[in-house]
């Protein structure tokens, strides 16, 4: 199994040494792959993203996004664990020598988008998991942090106790509270009322990537529909 699993990692090009085992596909975040694993040293199943360092413009992302996420630290954002280079390296300030880094975060069991696939949510839930995403927000606003690509995809859920997570900060931007209308720059184009809108570029606006449902101000997917 363990040989198998192994195959696996470096078919999608993994190169974390012997600690993590029982590599699985989740998908992909903004910056990079992402496959599930078992962490052979702590014996928990986690979520291990691939930065790739090819240019000049990837390592500025990934930088940013490492940045970022070492930021934050709140129950309704997925937790990172650590950050590592080639063969499960330890980051000691030599981020640039490498070509490629793993975000070894917190394993989710589904998100937002796939839940909804399965059918409407209860009420009771949508009430729950809204309050959760809005305190998530709270939490990374008052960070000066903008997410900038909220959308369910990104919205990690745990069936087992209904906990709510926001992950995926690799379109994420700090946000200086001085000079914030730098970043307007980056939703020009976009309709009056959603993250272009000329009512502030501030925190708050990136609730603008949500779409509204057409009677009220809630977001839409966790809008409990009549």
């Amino acid at each position: 199994m363990a040989e198998k699993c192994d195959c696996l990692a470096s078919m999608y090009g993994y190169d974390l040494g012997c600690r993590f085992v029982n590599f699985r596909p989740l998908g992909f975040g903004a910056n990079g792959l992402v496959l599930s694993a078992l962490d052979s040293r702590s014996c928990r199943k986690v979520a291990v993203k691939k930065l790739t360092l090819g240019d000049a413009r990837s390592v500025k992302h990934a930088f940013r996004e490492i940045k970022i996420i070492r930021r934050l630290e709140h129950e309704n954002i997925v937790k990172v664990y650590e950050v590592l280079g080639p063969k499960g390296a330890r980051l000691r300030g030599d981020f640039f020598k490498f070509n490629v880094v793993y975000i070894v975060q917190e394993y989710m069991e589904t998100d937002l988008a796939r839940l909804l696939e399965q059918g409407k949510l209860a009420e009771e839930h949508a009430k729950l998991f809204m309050y959760q995403l809005l305190r998530g927000l709270k939490y990374i606003h008052s960070a000066n942090v903008l997410h900038r690509d909220l959308k369910p995809a990104n919205i990690f859920i745990s069936t087992e106790d209904l906990v709510l997570k926001i992950g995926d900060f690799g379109l994420a931007r700090i946000v200086d509270q001085h000079y914030s209308h730098k970043v307007g720059s980056a939703w020009r184009g976009r309709r009056p009322g959603r993250r272009g809108s000329s009512r502030g570029t501030g925190p708050g606006a990136s609730l603008g990537s949500c779409e509204p449902c057409p009677g009220g101000h809630c977001w839409w997917p966790l809008c409990p529909k009549p």
